[in-house]
């Protein structure tokens, strides 16, 4: 462990942890860390079940599902800086204790207004579980065993988001959705007595400063850009879409000027002028990204074309979950042996077949174990990709900086996931509306009769991302358009589009990532 204070709390070095205690070390920060995964996405993959009992309108049905994740890409930065104030292992415990409070609300929900303050709430508990488990992980495990440590955490997260999306489906079907919001408390709990015995302390900075404006400044970025894509469905030129987005460009503006006369910004720029951090961060951008884009993909195209239900689409991420958990330790051990760049470009590269993939056999009749592979193939991408991002940017962290490098990753990683749905679902809209256009066109209708065929479509693609919103029976009420067809026509042209963005990264990576990690950075790490 680095030197520096620790408020007159005696650390060990991290170096001195016995290998018995490493796992439960690892285990605790993963459960925490999978929390901010599994409570998003088990809500997200039952919104339509909770929409229907709370009554929720269509145009909150998108903000419910997102809430959480806003909230995280808005604080996860002052977390960060907050943990290497007051302690890292000391916030986390909090955020442990805040999301099963707020989960344990939730079930109780007597609106969708009261289950909407509690996502809000619960996005502000889990923000203390994005960069600070892995921030833990670099102080509590020697540097030699950090990469395979860094593996076992993904693997734990690839094997619990392999298996509950799947249980809780069947879960909410026979007793009802509000034994979603009992998942998180019982890893929260579990994880809060590993974390209590067996994670040490990490040093504190006192008396560094908390950067309130350029944390407000980025959340405004961040909320405005995600709400001007999300309007731009509807039109790029309509206020809703350009007045957002001109307020994120501000926004950044007045962020980098403020960053270059603030002492201790909350994103510091300098740090852009290291090329593996940047392509590290470009990375966990693009793999996030394109997780979440998948599962609005899975969401839609499944129930609108393929007609599945919500259990059978979670079932989709069950098979093959073993064999990523080995693969992600495996990819531990070569980042270990060798360096981050192999790994992260094999990760990269297999999320773009995945995409590549569905580009190839998505079609209204296709089998639906082809979605399999596809859905492996961008899980294990992902989670071997983020072993060697991890890696790569808690080795760069400064003495004292630990949770402030990890949150910086995870501020990436959220902002990723919350651009994802958004993105995807105005590619698939415009590529979509190109597919019915032809499509009327060649039976000779109008444009003004095809657009009222596929108006509530388009509106449910606006109004609520992420859920599965569509009715099948809206596919046989077309007048005469082939509307499974012109659906997939577009899906298909939105999966080409994004696997683009995992290769130019891959090449990034391939090209400024060095070849051999300097001995001498990671035993500065360690000092």
């Amino acid at each position: 462990m680095r030197r520096g204070s620790t408020g007159g709390v005696a650390v060990p070095p991290s170096g001195s942890r016995t290998g018995a205690a490493t796992l439960p070390v690892v285990l605790g920060l993963a459960l925490a860390f999978t929390v901010t995964v599994v409570d998003p996405l088990v809500l997200s993959l039952n919104l339509p079940q909770v929409s229907r009992a709370l009554h929720v309108p269509p145009q909150v049905v998108g903000l419910l599902g997102g809430a959480a994740t806003l909230v995280m890409a808005a604080s996860v930065l002052a977390a960060g800086r907050l943990g290497d104030t007051v302690g890292l292992k000391r916030l986390l415990m909090l955020g442990l204790v805040v999301v099963t409070v707020v989960d344990l609300l939730s079930t109780l929900s007597p609106s969708y207004g009261f289950l909407l303050a509690m996502r809000f709430l619960d996005g502000l508990g889990m923000t203390a579980l994005l960069g600070v488990p892995l921030a833990l992980l670099k102080v509590s495990v020697a540097p030699e065993k950090r990469p395979v440590a860094i593996g076992v955490l993904m693997a734990v997260d690839v094997i619990l988001c392999g298996v509950i999306p799947a249980f809780t489906g069947w879960a909410v079907a026979a007793v009802g959705w509000r034994f979603l919001f009992l998942i998180a408390p019982l890893l929260c709990l579990v994880s809060l007595w590993l974390v209590a015995r067996y994670v040490p302390e990490s040093p504190v900075q006192p008396g560094r400063r908390l950067d309130v404006a350029g944390v407000a400044l980025i959340g405004v970025t961040l909320l405005a850009l995600v709400v001007g894509l999300a309007a731009a469905q509807n039109g790029v030129l309509r206020p809703e879409t350009w007045v957002p987005l001109l307020i994120s460009t501000v926004a950044v503006v007045l962020y980098v000027l403020h960053a270059r006369r603030t002492p201790e910004p909350a994103l510091d720029l300098a740090l852009f002028r290291s090329a593996p951090f940047s392509v590290a961060l470009a990375a966990t951008l693009t793999l996030n990204f394109l997780i979440a884009g998948l599962s609005i993909v899975l969401g839609q195209f499944g129930s609108v074309v393929l007609a599945l239900s919500p259990e059978s689409i979670g079932l989709l991420y069950l098979p093959g979950t073993l064999l990523i958990a080995g693969a992600v330790i495996l990819a531990g051990h070569l980042v270990g042996k060798y360096t981050p760049r192999p790994v992260m470009v094999t990760g990269l590269l297999v999320m773009a077949a995945s995409g590549l993939l569905l580009a190839g056999t998505a079609g209204p009749t296709m089998a639906v174990w082809l979605l399999v592979p596809a859905t492996w193939l961008c899980n294990l991408g992902s989670v071997v990709a983020s072993t060697s991002v991890s890696e790569t940017v808690l080795s760069q962290a400064p003495p004292g900086h630990s949770g402030t490098m990890a949150s910086t990753q995870m501020a990436f990683a959220v902002t990723g996931s919350a651009f994802g749905p958004t993105v995807y679902l105005l590619l698939l809209n415009f590529f979509f509306q190109r597919q019915w256009l032809a499509d009327a066109e060649a039976r000779g209708l109008s444009v003004a009769r095809a657009a009222r065929a596929v108006d509530a479509v388009r509106s449910g693609m606006a109004q609520s991302p992420g859920s599965t919103v569509y009715d099948p029976n809206l596919l046989r009420q077309a007048s005469g358009l082939n509307l499974g067809l012109d659906f997939t026509g577009g899906l298909r042209l939105t999966m080409l589009i994004v696997s683009i963005l995992p290769l130019v990264v891959a090449g990034a990576a391939f090209v400024l990532m060095p070849r051999r990690v300097p001995p001498e950075q990671d035993r500065a790490g360690a000092c």
